[in-house]
């Protein structure tokens, strides 16, 4: 059984590969692609230029870092209302940009997209960092800021602190958490919260979607070949869900959940 050529994963590859196109306008087209057909990039991109363009008229000419950290937080989170959305956090809706701009809420990585674009406008060069399971900013390593929660300055403490409420107390913190991500990892990370969200609510087929637009970006993820082939798998398409099953086990043989996959394969096999 082959695999349907999809056009707009097509479409979203090139896109991504482009270097003509920034981080926000990639945003902006995954919407699109994902969620939004009609969807204006131009009239977002507006938007975003109203909101940085206001916030630079509203500072006088001091450069310190700190000065204007606090009023961009000021603008963004006080005057325009912008914040995380800890009561439907999982909502798919708040892994898009135009969503985020219109509604004002969103995850930690759509708002810290939004608050590092926002930034440029006052001449502030912010850094995404791929901070496990909750995207952060920095300015430089002593001033990381959490965008999710009004641009608060975090210390190790704090940072100790969301790493034990995301993960039981199980993961010790690195240095390395605060390293930059490139564009195209955020972008991995955005389709796989999206992918999360969209198993949440049981939506496979857009899932699935999800899932192939991550191994165009990173063929061999084992853990989106996994999930290609449990998804596969519930959407019957049991010849495809073996070969990713399959390939999954050759990559990770060792995985924890190795026994899971295998008792899967068996049971594809018996329906077979």
């Amino acid at each position: 059984m082959e695999e349907k050529f999809d056009p707009l994963i097509a479409e979203w590859i090139s896109f991504v590969k482009n270097p003509n196109f920034n981080l926000v306008e990639k945003c902006l087209k995954f919407a699109q692609i994902t969620e939004y057909p009609d969807l204006d990039v131009e009239e977002y991109i507006k938007k975003i230029n109203l909101i940085g363009k206001s916030l630079k008229e509203s500072i006088s000419d001091i450069k310190n870092p700190t000065y204007l950290i606090s009023m961009l937080n000021e603008h963004l989170f006080e005057n325009l209302g912008f914040s995380g959305d800890d009561d439907d956090y999982y909502n798919p809706k708040n892994n898009f940009l135009n969503e985020v701009i219109d509604k004002k809420i969103g995850l930690p990585i759509t708002i810290s997209i939004l608050y590092v674009e926002i930034a440029k406008f006052i001449g502030l060069e912010l850094k995404i960092v791929g901070f496990p399971s909750h995207v952060l900013v920095k300015y430089n390593e002593e001033m990381i800021l959490d965008p999710f929660y009004d641009g608060r300055l975090l210390d190790v403490d704090d940072l100790q602190d969301i790493l034990d409420t995301n993960f039981g107390g199980q993961l010790e913190f690195k240095p390395e958490f605060l390293d930059e991500v490139t564009s195209e990892q955020i972008l991995v990370r955005l389709t796989r919260n999206l992918k999360n969200s969209y198993l949440q609510s049981f939506a496979y087929e857009k899932a699935l979607r999800c899932i192939n637009m991550v191994l165009t970006m990173n063929p061999e993820s084992p853990e989106d070949i996994r999930d290609k082939g449990i998804l596969e798998e519930r959407l019957l398409n049991f010849e495809i869900a073996l070969r990713y099953l399959n390939k999954y086990l050759e990559i990770n043989p060792n995985a924890d959940d190795v026994d899971f996959i295998l008792e899967l394969i068996r049971s594809i096999k018996t329906k077979n």
